[in-house]
């Protein structure tokens, strides 16, 4: 039975959006798997290469560069309504060391990915094709993400396939500080991310130069 079949079989249609079955903790054809390490405990994401395959070449390149690699979640958005929901944003914040350059937008109208709860998608400032190194995970369905008219919403790519006490763990941090959108938000100890590996497929590194590097480990002049 195919992955679409078995999907319709195990959730019935009352669950729009749902356009697959999401891969379990396992290989997947389609799907990379990475786990996102952190002093919290770790995170294990699937990115959909099929639906939205230059953002999750985006996202991959920054894993198998390191670029992700010491950064840290910085900020916790709960909902006012309801606090045990929203979403936490991690990656590279504004260190431009770790940039890449910046890729078009896939609008969740393109790839049917929408942002149910624990979906992975990409952070970008207010305006298109401008998404970097930042990323967010949803807890609970968040659909004032998804494109609709002439909003073009977030990229959605892939969704947490183990690791949800440590997603909600992270949005439980206390916040404070932040500006415009993200005021009040922003984690008072951001939740260090010690590493980030795919754990499907061959990493393909970009081969860039690592500016974040220059000068680790050199020995200290006498």
């Amino acid at each position: 039975m195919s992955l679409v079949l078995r999907c319709l079989f195990l959730f019935p249609a009352f669950l729009p959006g749902l356009a697959c079955a999401l891969p379990a903790n396992r290989p997947t054809p389609g799907y990379t798997r990475v786990a996102i390490e952190t002093s919290a405990g770790t995170i294990i994401v699937a990115t959909d290469n099929r639906r939205a395959p230059r953002t999750s070449a985006n996202f991959l390149a920054y894993v198998d560069d390191g670029r992700f690699d010491g950064v840290t979640f910085y900020r916790a958005a709960r909902r006012k309504s309801a606090p045990n929901l929203g979403l936490i944003q991690g990656g590279i914040d504004t260190d431009a060391r770790r940039a890449l350059p910046p890729i078009p937008n896939e609008p969740t109208t393109k790839t049917g990915i929408r942002h149910l709860d624990a979906t992975l998608s990409m952070a970008r400032p207010d305006r298109p094709d401008s998404a970097m190194g930042n990323f967010f995970i949803t807890v609970g369905p968040t659909p004032n993400m998804d494109a609709r008219g002439s909003y073009i919403g977030y990229a959605a790519f892939g969704h947490v396939v183990a690791g949800m006490d440590v997603v909600k763990r992270i949005l439980a941090a206390a916040t404070c500080c932040g500006s415009g959108p993200m005021r009040g938000q922003m984690i008072v100890k951001p939740i260090r991310i010690v590493r980030v590996k795919r754990l499907d497929g061959t990493p393909r590194p970009t081969g860039k130069v690592k500016p974040w590097l220059i000068g680790i480990n050199r020995p200290k002049m006498q």
